[in-house]
Protein backbone atom coordinates (compact mmCIF):
# COMPACT_ATOMS: atom_id res chain seq x y z
CA UNK A 1 0.00 0.00 0.00
CA UNK A 2 2.91 2.32 0.55
CA UNK A 3 4.02 2.69 -2.92
CA UNK A 4 0.05 2.49 -4.12
CA UNK A 5 -0.80 6.20 -6.00
CA UNK A 6 -2.87 8.44 -4.90
CA UNK A 7 -4.28 10.07 -7.27
CA UNK A 8 -7.19 12.45 -7.37
CA UNK A 9 -9.15 14.96 -9.34
CA UNK A 10 -8.47 18.66 -8.79
CA UNK A 11 -11.93 19.33 -6.68
CA UNK A 12 -10.40 16.47 -4.57
CA UNK A 13 -7.57 17.84 -4.05
CA UNK A 14 -8.67 21.55 -3.38
CA UNK A 15 -10.88 20.09 -0.53
CA UNK A 16 -8.08 18.27 0.91
CA UNK A 17 -6.58 21.52 1.12
CA UNK A 18 -9.00 23.59 2.29
CA UNK A 19 -9.78 21.23 5.18
CA UNK A 20 -6.26 21.33 6.09
CA UNK A 21 -6.26 25.14 6.15
CA UNK A 22 -9.54 25.58 8.04
CA UNK A 23 -8.21 22.82 10.23
CA UNK A 24 -4.56 24.58 10.93
CA UNK A 25 -5.30 28.00 10.76
CA UNK A 26 -8.85 28.39 12.07
CA UNK A 27 -9.87 25.71 14.50
CA UNK A 28 -6.31 24.73 15.60
CA UNK A 29 -5.17 28.30 17.01
CA UNK A 30 -8.93 28.28 18.56
CA UNK A 31 -7.88 25.32 20.40
CA UNK A 32 -4.69 26.76 21.82
CA UNK A 33 -6.33 29.64 23.02
CA UNK A 34 -8.80 27.72 25.01
CA UNK A 35 -5.90 24.98 26.06
CA UNK A 36 -3.69 27.85 27.57
CA UNK A 37 -6.84 29.83 28.87
CA UNK A 38 -7.88 26.35 30.76
CA UNK A 39 -4.27 25.47 31.74
CA UNK A 40 -3.93 28.81 33.89
CA UNK A 41 -6.79 28.46 35.83
CA UNK A 42 -5.13 25.97 37.89
CA UNK A 43 -5.37 21.85 38.50
CA UNK A 44 -5.61 20.23 35.43
CA UNK A 45 -6.16 16.87 36.55
CA UNK A 46 -9.97 18.27 36.94
CA UNK A 47 -9.81 21.36 34.49
CA UNK A 48 -12.51 19.64 31.85
CA UNK A 49 -11.59 22.20 29.77
CA UNK A 50 -8.00 21.66 29.78
CA UNK A 51 -8.26 17.72 29.36
CA UNK A 52 -11.12 18.45 26.52
CA UNK A 53 -9.12 21.04 24.79
CA UNK A 54 -5.88 18.52 24.90
CA UNK A 55 -7.79 15.99 23.21
CA UNK A 56 -9.33 18.23 20.79
CA UNK A 57 -5.59 19.25 20.35
CA UNK A 58 -4.29 15.44 19.59
CA UNK A 59 -7.21 14.97 17.61
CA UNK A 60 -6.52 17.96 15.03
CA UNK A 61 -3.07 17.44 14.42
CA UNK A 62 -3.27 14.03 13.99
CA UNK A 63 -5.99 14.77 11.22
CA UNK A 64 -3.85 17.80 9.71
CA UNK A 65 -0.71 15.16 9.98
CA UNK A 66 -3.06 12.33 7.46
CA UNK A 67 -4.22 15.13 5.16
CA UNK A 68 -0.31 16.31 4.55
CA UNK A 69 0.69 13.09 4.51
CA UNK A 70 -2.01 12.86 1.39
CA UNK A 71 -1.70 16.03 -0.08
CA UNK A 72 2.32 14.98 -0.56
CA UNK A 73 1.83 11.88 -2.30
CA UNK A 74 -1.20 13.29 -3.81
CA UNK A 75 -1.01 12.67 -8.39
CA UNK A 76 -3.68 15.12 -9.55
CA UNK A 77 -5.18 14.31 -12.74
CA UNK A 78 -7.18 16.48 -14.64
CA UNK A 79 -9.95 15.08 -16.33
CA UNK A 80 -10.76 17.54 -18.87
CA UNK A 81 -7.04 16.99 -20.25
CA UNK A 82 -7.91 13.12 -20.76
CA UNK A 83 -7.18 11.42 -24.41
CA UNK A 84 -9.53 9.24 -25.85
CA UNK A 85 -12.35 10.47 -24.71
CA UNK A 86 -14.55 7.29 -25.62
CA UNK A 87 -13.00 5.47 -22.96
CA UNK A 88 -13.33 4.87 -19.15
CA UNK A 89 -9.96 6.35 -17.16
CA UNK A 90 -9.97 7.90 -13.75
CA UNK A 91 -12.07 10.95 -13.44
CA UNK A 92 -14.64 9.33 -15.93
CA UNK A 93 -18.67 10.00 -15.28
CA UNK A 94 -20.10 6.94 -16.34
CA UNK A 95 -23.99 5.50 -16.59
CA UNK A 96 -24.32 2.09 -16.78
CA UNK A 97 -27.30 -0.13 -17.37
CA UNK A 98 -28.02 -3.04 -15.10
CA UNK A 99 -29.10 -5.67 -17.24
CA UNK A 100 -29.93 -8.21 -13.96
CA UNK A 101 -32.33 -4.97 -11.93
CA UNK A 102 -32.78 -2.81 -15.29
CA UNK A 103 -32.03 0.07 -13.78
CA UNK A 104 -29.52 2.66 -14.56
CA UNK A 105 -26.82 4.16 -12.15
CA UNK A 106 -24.48 6.98 -12.38
CA UNK A 107 -21.05 6.84 -10.91
CA UNK A 108 -17.53 9.04 -11.15
CA UNK A 109 -14.42 7.73 -10.52
CA UNK A 110 -11.87 9.13 -8.82
CA UNK A 111 -9.60 9.12 -5.55
CA UNK A 112 -9.59 7.07 -2.55
CA UNK A 113 -9.42 10.67 -0.60
CA UNK A 114 -12.85 11.37 -2.26
CA UNK A 115 -15.28 8.58 -2.24
CA UNK A 116 -19.24 9.99 -1.47
CA UNK A 117 -21.15 7.09 -2.36
CA UNK A 118 -24.26 9.73 -1.95
CA UNK A 119 -22.81 11.26 -5.03
CA UNK A 120 -22.09 8.33 -6.79
CA UNK A 121 -18.23 8.75 -6.32
CA UNK A 122 -16.50 5.69 -6.08
CA UNK A 123 -12.66 4.98 -5.86
CA UNK A 124 -10.52 4.00 -8.60
CA UNK A 125 -9.27 0.97 -7.11
CA UNK A 126 -13.00 -0.59 -5.98
CA UNK A 127 -14.11 -3.62 -7.88
CA UNK A 128 -16.60 -2.09 -10.25
CA UNK A 129 -14.45 1.25 -11.19
CA UNK A 130 -11.53 -1.25 -12.18
CA UNK A 131 -13.94 -3.57 -14.58
CA UNK A 132 -14.65 -0.24 -15.83
CA UNK A 133 -11.42 1.14 -16.87
CA UNK A 134 -10.78 1.10 -20.22
CA UNK A 135 -14.12 0.56 -21.99
CA UNK A 136 -16.00 2.26 -23.48
CA UNK A 137 -19.77 2.92 -24.53
CA UNK A 138 -21.77 -0.18 -25.92
CA UNK A 139 -19.57 -2.39 -23.47
CA UNK A 140 -20.91 -4.87 -21.10
CA UNK A 141 -19.07 -5.84 -17.96
CA UNK A 142 -19.60 -8.12 -14.99
CA UNK A 143 -18.92 -6.56 -11.85
CA UNK A 144 -18.72 -7.72 -7.98
CA UNK A 145 -20.94 -5.80 -6.12
CA UNK A 146 -22.30 -5.80 -2.40
CA UNK A 147 -25.69 -7.62 -3.93
CA UNK A 148 -23.31 -10.01 -5.55
CA UNK A 149 -22.21 -10.24 -9.60
CA UNK A 150 -23.79 -8.10 -11.51
CA UNK A 151 -23.91 -7.61 -15.27
CA UNK A 152 -24.06 -3.71 -16.82
CA UNK A 153 -23.56 -1.99 -20.07
CA UNK A 154 -21.83 1.20 -20.63
CA UNK A 155 -24.17 3.58 -21.96
CA UNK A 156 -22.43 7.30 -21.23
CA UNK A 157 -19.12 8.22 -20.70
CA UNK A 158 -18.79 11.34 -19.97
CA UNK A 159 -15.42 13.63 -18.31
CA UNK A 160 -17.79 16.94 -17.44
CA UNK A 161 -20.19 16.62 -15.04
CA UNK A 162 -23.79 15.63 -15.90
CA UNK A 163 -25.64 17.98 -13.76
CA UNK A 164 -23.11 20.96 -14.51
CA UNK A 165 -24.36 20.22 -17.88
CA UNK A 166 -28.17 19.86 -17.41
CA UNK A 167 -27.60 23.10 -15.37
CA UNK A 168 -26.09 25.49 -18.09
CA UNK A 169 -28.49 24.12 -20.70
CA UNK A 170 -31.54 25.40 -18.71
CA UNK A 171 -30.25 28.83 -18.07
Amino acid sequence: MADEKNYITPEGYALLKAEFEQLYKVERPKVVRDVSWAASNGDRSENGDYIYGKKRLRQIDSRCRHLMKRMDLAEIVDATRQQNLERIFFGAWVTLYSIDRETEHHYRIIGKDEIDANKGYISWISPLAKALLGKQMGDEIKAITPAGEELYEVIEVSYTDPDETSESRES
